[in-house]
């Protein structure tokens, strides 16, 4: 029989919070359906499964979302040189708009007239999915319990939700000893809160879980090479198997083994929060970090100026910014999103890269499109650029300076010490 109140799709991770989550909505006289995207993360999921049928689950969904993860975000991003605050390469933020298209598309599928998360109050997540449940299908009906009164008051500490968890029978795993939260895909996995919200407290090494410590990296660099077509990866060439990986998942999760093995992608960092407030958020991004290092080199080769200083200015900037602030989905980001291609036409040719303790390094570069010239870039060779033009260059350059300088609207002796 029908609840009531109606169905409800709810993202479901098998922790404490959406295992309580699934149980309240029950008692709130839904039907609930826990939704779950595999977008890479380690994860049991028939353990998932059967705990949420335990928990009262009319029934549980596993959409396997890891290419579409991969080719329509990840790839995008990469070719954007995508980066909030110059630290972060968006590993949470990526994943929002693939899972929330899977909770959509579901949904549809199953009748529910609403969707449901275990996002906080505070946090940038809630603000993501939201967004962009409602720029995919206006009138869904969103219940968010950790901004509604009833449940937070009820469950205003975490033993709260361990005394109801045990009064429904639903098993937890105790976390004392990692006093942390985590958010976990394909292409990262983020620490916050907990002992992370003192910005002085160092994260424990055990905490770590994707990457080994640098220090004990291997002592020997793993060289590899990355080919890239209109600034996609397309093929990676490991030195130390002689294997070439050219699928688009096994790409990414070739490169993330490799970096993980080498201590790469590690982060620590206090940033800004869309709703007003800063954290501390810890994060490893291994084979990201790779593709980035290797993309960013590969277009000093083959990009031309203008181009790449429009694009660093207005598209990566603003693309990195949707993606961070939850709208993907939007006018603004669709247009941004459409320009990303044109910028990556010449981006095509192969990086060599060495991959030690923590470092990428860069070894060596290769493109039919290259717009670097040997001949003409040579100190010994002035063939091609007559070194007198430079004059006349140099000279034009100047002009606003002089002016500036004549009518004194710089005291370069208190500004500079001149």
């Amino acid at each position: 029989m029908a609840s009531e109140k109606g169905k409800v799709l709810l993202a479901y991770s098998g922790g404490l919070d959406t295992s309580c989550i699934l149980a309240w909505l029950i008692d709130e006289g839904y039907d609930v359906i826990a939704f779950m995207a595999d977008v890479g993360q380690e994860e049991d999921f028939e353990a998932a499964r059967t705990k949420a049928l335990k928990c009262g689950a009319k029934d549980f969904i596993l959409s396997d979302m890891k290419r579409e993860f991969v080719e329509e975000l990840i790839f995008p991003a990469v070719q954007a040189n995508a980066i909030y605050e110059d630290v972060y390469l968006l590993g949470t933020s990526l994943a929002r708009p693939v899972i929330a298209r899977g909770m959509i598309e579901a949904a549809a599928a199953t009748g529910c007239q609403y969707v449901s998360h275990g996002c906080t109050g505070k946090g940038n997540d809630q603000v993501r999915f939201e967004l962009a449940f409602y720029g995919l299908k206006p009138d869904i009906k969103v219940i968010a319990p950790w901004r509604n009164p009833e449940f937070y008051n009820r469950f205003a500490g975490r033993s709260a939700l361990l005394q109801y968890a045990e009064s429904k029978g639903i098993a937890v795993t105790q976390t004392k000893a990692k006093p942390w939260s985590t958010d976990e895909n394909l292409f990262h996995i983020s620490y916050e809160a907990g002992i992370l919200e003192d910005p002085n407290t160092t994260p424990p090494d055990d905490m770590w879980k994707l990457t080994k410590s640098p220090a004990a990296a291997p002592d020997t660099p793993e060289k590899i090479s990355i080919e890239f077509q209109r600034g996609i990866p397309v093929k990676v060439k490991v030195g130390s198997t002689g294997k070439e990986h050219t699928d688009a998942v096994d790409i990414f999760l070739t490169l993330n083994a490799l970096a993980r093995a080498n201590g790469i992608g590690r982060v620590d960092i206090v940033e800004n929060r869309f709703i007003g407030v800063k954290s501390r958020g810890c994060y490893e991004s291994p084979g990201a970090t790779i593709l980035r290092a290797a993309h960013i080199d590969l277009e000093g080769l083959t990009l031309d100026r203008e181009v790449r200083r429009t694009r660093d200015q207005i598209i990566t900037t603003k693309f990195s910014e949707f993606l961070y602030y939850g709208f993907f989905f939007s006018p603004e980001c669709d247009f941004v999103r459409g320009c990303i291609p044109a910028s990556q036409k010449t981006v095509n040719g192969e990086v060599r890269l060495s991959l030690y303790k923590g470092n990428v390094t860069i070894e060596g570069r290769v493109s039919d499109e290259k717009l670097y010239d040997e001949k003409f870039t040579s100190m010994d060779d002035l063939e091609g650029f007559p070194a007198e033009a430079a004059t006349g260059f140099i000279a034009v350059q100047a002009i606003r300076l002089k002016q500036s300088s004549r009518r004194g609207a710089v005291d370069r002796k208190t500004v500079y010490g001149l």
